[in-house]
């Protein structure tokens, strides 16, 4: 390396305060409204650190709207000069986090950004403050959003008392922001349950603003007194009334507050969006995460004082912090609902009406909470929407269907024979179902085959199914190639012509054969052979036809094989889409094949000339 070596020379970053607050405004805070957040929080800081120092200093934070800006004073520890140029003028640096760690937890502000959201409405901010810790005199700060600032120091007169205010100039466009209702408003959103006393000065009229303790903190009466006030809360705040209210308290992680259930079922896909206050300060109405994911059916109300937000202060930072709260709410959640099974059946029944698919999801994997409301849990069943013990004090033996399309095709026939049927296609139903048998002794859980209803259906007499053969043989021919089977027997109800049963085998066999058709319609000779090499020698699909339909005994006396086949194709499509399943490219072309056969019948005309 010779002389002419290039040395390394230390730069500082430059900051464009206008980029910054383009930053904050469109990216980082989702609404200008936190600019009022911003200066609660940094007026309940300083209150704070000076009570710390001096436990009997006043504690209030007054917010004045004023023609051409708003001023907000405290009574607070107050600023030095170096302490103005230290943590005004310094982005990034807040005087909390030079605070030890220990004590962190009684400031809410951590970043040291919360002033500049004031530049996403104003044009210019302006501090006065003056120090309660050090005899000093007064200084102001004034800063601009172009970046720059001033700093001089006043007279002792001009702040006798400790405590520092802050002066907005709202900035063109911004003007709403700072009308007085609006600013209430923001206030009463933000600072309800703040600890310190709050008041907004508009048009000579003082308006108090925090209402403490919160509402779950205050003594009642009666515990339907608490209730009730709770209920109100809620409508005001959430803008629903509440089907009941869960109080919350997680003392080792500074968590107090309420869950509302929802009067109305919701989505089990829709993320619940909480209200979380942070020492006081509301810090979001949309937190995500605050519960575990099967507690859909309840929205939180809740203050925190350990709980970390995120740079924003707009929701939570997701630790482990979090999700051992998240565990212990699921806790007070789930002893809610085990104390309604055990003490207040009623009031937990009108819940599992709204709420029967949150309870299921839960009841999966607690056996404790599943013993006690698997019980009463709704279910479709033929015997009507009932609850599951019902169903199994009437049927010692509970028949479930995997799918709804069985539940469906065998429903109005099962309940007619008296055979007791649960419909475990819904989601979480057949594994709870299945798992009745723990905790009901003597009841027997089985999955519904297809011969157990054909052994509650009765035969016909042997002379009418004699007289039946020949149809029988068309109607065979015409089905095997779906795989179908049909017999012809009596049951009720009469209107029913044609009852279609498939188990999952014949399902399993169905697919494999539309599969091997659609591979040999392609060409595809290989994979074609080897479906058709795993063909099936299991039960098939039936197709089984009731004798007492008028409908059928007339198809069962056709001579003419065309019409048999395209009538048995017929009662086939019927009994397909009474399934509700969706059908198979076979099954939409004999749909579509019988139906056009059996018009042409109906509209054919012998031509005399014939």
């Amino acid at each position: 390396m010779n002389d002419a070596a290039i040395t390394a020379a230390d730069h500082t970053f430059q900051v464009d305060l206008r980029g910054l607050v383009d930053l904050l405004s469109h990216h980082l805070y989702s609404s200008p409204r936190v600019y009022l957040r911003e200066l609660l929080q940094n007026g309940v800081d300083a209150v704070t650190a000076r009570r710390a120092a001096d436990p009997e200093a006043d504690a209030a934070i007054t917010i004045t709207v004023e023609d051409g800006g708003l001023r907000i004073a405290d009574t607070g520890v107050g600023l030095t000069e170096a302490d103005v140029h230290r943590f005004l003028a310094t982005i990034g640096r807040s005087s909390k986090r030079d605070e030890l760690e220990s004590a962190r937890r009684d400031y809410i502000g951590q970043f040291g950004i919360g002033l500049l959201a004031c530049f996403v409405v104003a044009d210019e901010i302006t501090v006065v403050t003056r120090s309660a810790l050090v005899d000093a005199p007064p200084v102001e700060w004034k800063a601009g959003s172009d970046g720059r600032y001033t700093v001089r120091a006043l007279a002792r007169e001009e702040r006798e008392e400790p405590g520092t205010t802050v002066f907005l100039t709202p900035r063109r466009g911004s003007e709403s922001w700072f009308a007085p209702e609006r600013v209430i408003e923001l206030a009463r959103d933000f600072g309800a349950l703040l600890p310190y006393r709050v008041t907004v000065v508009a048009a000579g009229e003082h308006t108090p603003i925090t209402d403490t303790p919160a509402v779950w903190d205050r003594p009642y009466p009666t515990a339907e007194r608490r209730r009730a006030a709770l209920a109100a809360y809620c409508e005001s705040r959430l803008g629903f009334t509440p089907l009941d209210v869960i109080d919350l308290d997680v003392p080792l992680a500074g968590v107090r507050g309420a869950a509302f259930v929802l009067p109305e079922a919701v989505s089990p896909a829709m993320r619940g969006k909480h209200r979380v206050h942070l020492k006081g300060m509301l810090l979001t109405e949309n937190a995500d995460g605050l519960l575990p994911d099967w507690a859909f059916f309840v929205r939180c109300v809740v203050d925190t004082d350990t709980l970390r937000p995120t740079a924003s202060r707009e929701s939570l930072y997701d630790d482990e912090s979090l999700a051992g709260v998240r565990d212990a709410l699921g806790g007070h959640i789930r002893d809610w609902l085990a104390n309604l099974a055990a003490h207040d059946q009623p009031r937990l029944a009108r819940f599992l009406s709204v709420h029967h698919l949150g309870v299921k999801a839960l009841a999966r994997h607690d056996d404790e909470l599943l013993r006690l409301v698997l019980p009463w849990l709704p279910f479709e069943t033929t015997d009507g929407r009932i609850a599951l013990d019902e169903f199994a004090r009437r049927h010692p033996v509970v028949h479930v269907t995997s799918t709804v399309e069985e539940y469906r095709q065998v429903a109005p026939i099962a309940a007619a024979a008296g055979l007791g049927v649960v419909n475990g296609g819904y989601t979480y139903d057949l594994d709870l179902v299945h798992r009745l048998a723990e905790i009901r002794p003597g009841t027997t859980v089985t999955e519904l085959d297809p011969d157990t209803v054909t052994a509650h259906l009765d035969s016909v007499d042997p002379a009418a199914e004699l007289a039946a053969a020949s149809f029988l043989a068309h109607a065979r021919a015409a089905l095997d190639p779906l795989s179908c089977d049909v017999s012809l027997r009596t049951f009720q109800p009469v209107t029913v012509p044609a009852l279609l049963l498939d188990g999952r085998d014949a399902r399993g066999e169905r697919g494999r054969a539309e599969a091997e058709q659609d591979a040999a319609g392609r060409g595809d000779d290989l994979w074609s052979g080897i479906l058709g090499s795993l063909r099936g020698q299991g039960p098939r699909a039936q197709l089984v036809l009731n004798h007492l339909n008028p409908l059928v005994r007339r198809i069962a006396g056709l001579d003419d094989p065309e019409l048999a086949r395209a009538a048995v194709e017929g009662l086939y499509g019927q009994a397909l889409l009474l399934s509700h399943r969706p059908l198979t490219s076979a099954e939409t072309g004999l749909l579509g094949r019988s139906f056009l056969g059996l018009l042409e019948r109906a509209v054919h005309r012998p031509n005399p000339a014939e």
